[in-house]
């Protein structure tokens, strides 16, 4: 019995290590650090990330959120796509990360809200499935960047990504510790071809924005 406990210990050991090193691998392909470099897509997409009490968004979303107006001002996206959790009435990332661009000097009709990206695997199915995304700038950091690439790829997309470090992150071995678990999920969840949480109507990444506002 102990020698089959150990068989599986160490087969599962391997399936972990194969899928953290395979996603990682195949999405670190097309990472940049400047906006001008980057090649023209549909939309730059804005991954969810926790906000605060009172509206405040937290330092990873911010630094997301700024360099995706970055990506925009640069011309190098149309539209701008926040996906994110917004579940529960008292608590929404993507409203206010909308109200950031808005204040920024957005257009309206050029800000897209997906007010059910739970996770990055929903997010990018969602980009595809909802939003009819042919290509993407993905806006996140670094240490996310593999992974957010790999399943947007998945999901049929041309996508390309831009580094949103600005500051250290507190705990900043927490998030790499995470990710190795997240790109496993993330191996299983494309392995088993997984659905979002939930699918809907289309809306057109190529028409206005407000038509996906609530």
């Amino acid at each position: 019995m102990a020698r089959v406990v150990l068989v599986v210990v160490v087969l599962a050991a391997f399936f972990a290590i194969f899928a953290d090193t395979y996603v990682f691998w195949r999405g670190s392909q097309g990472i940049y650090e400047n906006a001008a470099d980057l090649p023209a897509a549909d939309a730059v997409l804005v991954l969810g990330a926790a906000v605060y009490r009172g509206g405040r968004m937290s330092a990873i979303l911010t630094d997301r959120a700024a360099t995706a107006l970055e990506v925009y001002h640069a011309g190098k996206a149309k539209k701008i796509l926040i996906s994110g959790d917004h579940s529960q009435n008292n608590y929404d990332e993507v409203n206010i990360a909308k109200d950031f661009f808005l204040q920024n000097g957005v257009p309206a009709e050029d800000v897209f809200v997906d007010y059910a990206g739970f996770n990055t695997y929903d997010s990018a199915t969602r980009a595809k499935e909802i939003f009819q995304a042919g290509s993407l700038i993905v806006a996140t950091q670094e240490f996310h960047l593999p992974r957010a690439l790999y399943l947007v790829r998945h999901a049929g997309i041309t996508s390309h990504g831009i580094k949103a470090d600005r500051r250290p992150y507190n705990p900043g071995f927490y998030n790499t510790w995470r990710e190795n678990g997240a790109r496993v999920k993330a191996f299983w969840r494309v392995l088993f071809n997984d659905s979002p949480r939930f699918l809907g109507e289309a809306i057109p990444i190529t028409g206005d924005g407000r038509a996906s506002w609530d």
